[in-house]
C-alpha cells in the first residue's frame, strides 16, 4: 500500500523512434521540462542512456500522492499540452516502450 505523505521519485524510461533521440533531448529540455517546472513540477535530473542511442531517462519528485494528482492535471490536462506539447511526444517517442518506476529514497539516500 502506498504511503500518501512521503518523499517519491517517478524514474521515467523512455525510447525514443529510432536515430531521434537528439532531436527529443532538445524538445525535453527546450519545451517540456521547463513548461512542467513552469506548472510546479519538481525535475530532478534528465539523462540520455550510454548503452541504449535512443534510449532517455529522467526523475521528478513529488512530496506525496496529492502533489502528484494535482501536477498531473495541472500539466496534462492544460491547452497547451493538449494541443501543442503531447502530439509532439507522440511523434518523437515509441509510446508503447513507456516505463514509470515510483521510488521512494531510503533513510540513507542522498535524494531524501
Amino acid at each position: 500500500m502506498r504511503r500518501s505523505h512521503s518523499v517519491f521519485y517517478e524514474i521515467r524510461r523512455y525510447q525514443t523512434q529510432p536515430g531521434r533521440r537528439d532531436d527529443w533531448v532538445r524538445f525535453m529540455e527546450g519545451t517540456i521540462i521547463p513548461f512542467q517546472t513552469e506548472k510546479g513540477m519538481s525535475v530532478t535530473a534528465s539523462f540520455v542512456d550510454e548503452e541504449d542511442p535512443d534510449g532517455y531517462v529522467w526523475i521528478r519528485r513529488f512530496a506525496d500522492e496529492q502533489e502528484r494528482v494535482a501536477l498531473y492535471a495541472a500539466v496534462y490536462e492544460s491547452e497547451r499540452w493538449q494541443q501543442e506539447i503531447g502530439p509532439e511526444v507522440r511523434r518523437l517517442l515509441v509510446m508503447d516502450e513507456i516505463r514509470v518506476t515510483r521510488a521512494v529514497p531510503t533513510e540513507a539516500s542522498g535524494l531524501r
